[in-house]
């Protein structure tokens, strides 16, 4: 592993056995001859001394060895749990291998899992049969922390309710933070706030180990996450909140109702958008067209559509569009959403399109019904078309072909989790549009060859946008994640307003660390001329970022 970084030195009162539990300080093989002497390690490692890049290639030949993704996850856990710095040196090196297991789409089926899978706790559980001892159950986190993570496990990726297996979500999330945005994981903390499941399957099966209860709800709910939010900022103060995979009525109002009392912001709504955003703006970048030129057509609106159409309306209006709402097209289960239905959420209504827009331009009559969704598309003219609904093969040919008819570049953009519940597979876009079509997913796909031209096609995945964004925020003290620095972190994704990447949509899954702290840079910047943050340089800015980058590299270990 090549990392120039110079070693830190660390002191702990551990010594032998307890040392080497010690995921954080425990480097296995890798201890020297002067640190098993003065440590108490001499007769209790083999007698080798090997480097990172040994063990490195060791662990590769075990990875590789899985029998399936399942038992690669929780060989990669398992490691995590033994060696840190060696898990997280390995996901840099692996990334391309390891993103779809330690995240997307294999944590999905983790979560399902849970229960059978478990082995050693990672994170915190809050459970609502406990909730009168929360503050005593924060208190329990023994070290500081930068970062939360935090699921009711209501929502997880395509796969519902999956209760305290949730709790696989941020631990997937807090390692990437920790790969690629350089977030100490000694500084992390996922945390599942256990308030019941209405899973049966979960609720029936005798190894399923959350609070056996159906899931609370209503103000004894709403009770129990104020109760949370306070005690995390009296135990955490200055910490960064992600609210992650919480169901749709409940998504969009609780990061409304607490960003101005804690940093935070909902990946889901919020990370989904400036990611898509970044892979609109870098699609159309390549084609000669503006953001103002082209038509949305997103087929989902929970909190993921709902959150892509927040930002595409604020990226419209910087970009000058007075009526943004016109170029937005969203579809739930009943149709278009629309300002004469009165079965929208309250998170949908302000998204909700003209209806004298329709009239006047003809489409007065669409029924209140299900449309076909090449109808809307060519009613609408619509140049981009988003998925976010969760259901699999949504996107039939003729929808697809519909793109063609308005536009010659289409960016077509299936970005529902996990792989099983994709709108349409890259191939069949591809094939359908003659390899005109610009594709971005939500899950990884292999290139596709068409016509003798290789696709590759872009994962647009949080990833590129939620570790920067944090390590920037945490660096300088914001006090507010808002939607000009979720732009901000947007256009630092492909870092160009000029033009997008030559190969594939957003730039290859290699480079998220670099792009981390491009948009740590840029998300900061942005904090420090909004003024939220103190007064600070560039140089300051930088200087604060550097020295919170963490780097898996092994410190040399003295007794304390």
């Amino acid at each position: 592993m090549d990392d120039a970084t110079t070693a830190p030195i660390v002191s702990t009162p551990l010594r032998g056995r307890g040392l080497l539990a010690d995921p954080g300080l425990n480097k296995g093989t890798a201890f020297t001859d002067d640190e098993r002497t003065a440590l108490g390690l001499v007769g209790l490692l083999p007698d080798s001394v090997e480097t990172i890049d040994e063990q490195l290639a060791r662990t590769r030949n075990e990875f590789d060895r899985m029998h399936d993704d399942l038992e690669r996850h929780v060989y990669l856990r398992a490691l995590q749990d033994h060696n840190e710095t060696l898990f997280y040196a390995f996901l840099r090196a692996n990334l391309r291998d390891t993103m779809p297991i330690v995240y997307t789409p294999t944590v999905g089926t983790a979560t399902q899992q849970f229960s059978r899978i478990y082995r050693r706790s990672q994170g915190l559980f809050l459970s609502y049969r406990n909730r009168d001892t929360m503050a005593e159950q924060l208190d329990n986190v023994d070290h500081p922390v930068d970062v939360v993570v935090v699921t009711d496990g209501e929502r997880i990726l395509g796969l519902g309710d999956q209760g305290v297996g949730g709790i696989g979500i941020p631990n997937g999330k807090l390692a990437l933070y920790s790969a690629f945005g350089g977030i100490d994981p000694t500084r992390t903390l996922p945390i599942v706030l256990d308030v019941g499941t209405n899973n049966e399957d979960r609720l029936a099966d005798p190894e399923y180990l959350g609070w056996r209860h159906e899931r609370v709800s209503g103000a004894e709910y709403d009770a129990f996450i104020d109760q949370f939010v306070t005690e995390l900022g009296r135990r955490f103060p200055g910490v960064l909140l992600q609210w992650e995979d919480f169901a749709s009525h409940n998504a969009a109002r609780l990061v409304d109702a607490y960003r101005d009392r804690i940093l935070s912001f909902n990946d889901d709504i919020e990370g989904t958008a400036a990611v898509a955003l970044a892979a609109i703006w870098s699609a159309i970048a390549g084609t000669g067209r503006d953001l103002a030129d082209q038509q949305f057509c997103i087929v989902g609106a929970g909190s993921a559509g709902t959150g892509i159409a927040d930002m595409l309306v604020e990226a419209l209006r910087a970009e000058g569009v007075d009526r943004p709402l016109e170029h937005l097209w969203i579809l739930d289960r009943h149709g278009l959403l629309h300002d004469g239905r009165d079965d929208l959420a309250p998170y949908q209504t302000d998204l909700a399109h003209p209806r004298s827009h329709l009239d006047s331009n003809d489409l007065g009559d669409w029924p209140d019904g299900a449309v076909p969704i090449d109808k809307v598309i060519r009613r609408s003219r619509a140049t981009v078309l988003i998925g976010v609904s969760g259901q699999p093969g949504l996107f039939p040919e003729p929808a697809i072909k519909a793109l063609m008819d308005n536009t010659d570049r289409p960016v077509v953009m299936p970005l529902s989790n996990p792989t099983s519940r994709i709108e349409a597979t890259p191939a069949d876009i591809i094939r359908w549009t003659d390899g005109h079509a610009l594709v971005a997913t939500g899950s990884p796909f292999d290139p596709v060859e068409h016509n003798g031209t290789t696709h590759h096609i872009s994962q647009a995945n949080n990833v590129y946008v939620f570790p920067g964004l944090g390590l920037g925020a945490v660096a300088v003290g914001a006090t507010s994640i808002t939607p000009r620095l979720l732009m901000t972190a947007a256009k630092a994704v492909y870092g160009s307003e000029q033009g997008g990447v030559a190969d594939g949509v957003l730039p290859p899954l290699d480079s998220v660390p670099e792009v981390s702290v491009r948009i740590a840079r840029a998300v900061a910047r942005q904090a420090r001329d909004d003024g939220l943050t103190p007064p600070m340089t560039d140089e300051e800015i930088d200087s604060a970022i550097d020295r919170r980058m963490w780097r898996p590299v092994y410190p040399t270990v003295v007794p304390s």
